[in-house]
């Protein structure tokens, strides 16, 4: 899922420092508009990446970019909302937040999965993921932390290999039973995963449930079949919601 900009021969600093490239003559041409869209991004993912904080030549270094470019991309990332600056220190913004939150992998999935991963995690106390197929990876889109918090953290956007009970569940078809893994991948963690499927049968995400070795597995991959059928039952029935009064949004 990482991704770093290209620096392999023929391909250079442009007006930003990114998206230029060599013609046959010697003479740079840089496609400005693309150019300054892909180290913006570079700069996120970067940031993304990191997790945390992060300084201007640590994103340059990161980014193979100039740091007198990163600091211009960022300033104007910042004048967007899409960046936060605390000292000399940087960090995704709201705005960026705002957007990412509009993203839908498939109509009312994320909404018609919130109850259901919140009380998968109440009943079994695994931690829980929502994921769908990406990139060639199972990416996080709902995720509820639970008793392997610190050792395995999840969150949203993480993303997981499919060989991974999450990506073996997403690629299916399977026609019944659960994707079991027993320590397969990390030493101390199990994990139950099934697909979750729209009300037309087709496979739109994977649930996941991990908990620590010694956990019953058959309990936990029925409470995870319970759990998706009940997304499937809200996507029938249009992830219905109450919406919010007006006077209680702001513009």
């Amino acid at each position: 899922m990482d991704t770093d900009m290209d620096t392999r021969a023929g391909t250079g600093a442009g007006a930003d420092g990114v998206g230029a490239t060599a013609t046959r003559d010697g003479h740079r041409r840089t496609p400005r508009g693309r150019g300054v869209l892909e180290g913006a991004f570079a700069l996120l993912d970067a940031l993304r990446r990191n997790g945390d904080e992060a300084g201007v030549t640590e994103l340059a270094l990161a980014c193979g970019v100039p740091k007198a470019s990163v600091h211009r991309l960022l300033d104007q990332l910042v004048g967007v909302g899409a960046v936060e600056r605390t000292g000399n220190r940087y960090r995704v913004g709201p705005q960026l937040y705002r957007l990412g939150q509009a993203w839908e992998p498939h109509p009312g999935l994320r909404p018609a999965a919130r109850l259901p991963l919140q009380r998968l995690r109440a009943a079994t106390g695994a931690s829980v993921v929502l994921v769908v197929l990406r990139e060639e990876t199972a990416l996080t889109v709902g995720s509820v932390p639970g008793d392997l918090e610190p050792l395995l953290p999840v969150r949203d956007g993480l993303a997981f290999r499919l060989d991974t009970a999450a990506g073996k569940a997403l690629r299916g078809p399977r026609a019944s039973g659960a994707v079991l893994d027993r320590e397969d991948v990390m030493e101390g963690v199990c994990c139950a995963s099934l697909p979750v499927r729209a009300p037309d049968g087709r496979t739109v995400a994977a649930l996941a449930a991990m908990v620590p070795a010694g956990r019953r597995l058959d309990a936990l991959a029925h409470a995870v079949a319970g759990a998706g059928a009940a997304i499937t039952r809200a996507l029938a029935g249009g992830g219905r919601r109450r919406p919010l009064p007006p006077t209680a949004l702001v513009p």
